[in-house]
């Protein structure tokens, strides 16, 4: 059994910061349990480019409002509570943040835990 406890882990360095976001990172790859799992802050009046291609993901949100953009299609989605995106394509997207977004986001294959986005807005296959 893990227990984790989310004030500690933000005041760890498995809590990673990088422009307009920060992330917990509660459960990591040396936790054998096949995903990570994060609580990610996203900051108000940021926009963020994302396309990972080694990584799929899923978001709900929590708090906050934004939207994401499908940068295929060109698709407009609003973010608030209840809402849940996942990235089930490696879709390109960019997230525009209105209000602060509190999220819980679950990343397959795992992250080891300090990755941050590289020039095309991915994370690496893997990160040691």
């Amino acid at each position: 059994m893990i227990i984790r406890d989310l004030k500690a882990i933000r005041a760890s360095e498995h809590n990673v910061k990088s422009e307009g976001w920060e992330s917990a990172r509660m459960l990591l790859k040396q936790d054998d349990m096949g995903f990570s799992f994060h609580i990610t802050t996203l900051y108000a009046g940021a926009e963020i480019k994302l396309q990972y291609l080694n990584h799929l993901e899923s978001v709900f949100i929590m708090q906050g409002q934004g939207t994401i953009e499908n940068l295929v299609n060109g698709e407009v989605h609003d973010l608030m509570p209840g809402s849940l995106y996942a990235l089930d394509a490696h879709d390109h997207h960019i997230l525009r943040i209105r209000q602060e977004i509190v999220c819980a986001c679950v990343f397959n294959p795992p992250v080891s835990g300090r990755e941050v986005h590289d020039e095309n807005g991915s994370y690496p296959a893997d990160f040691d």
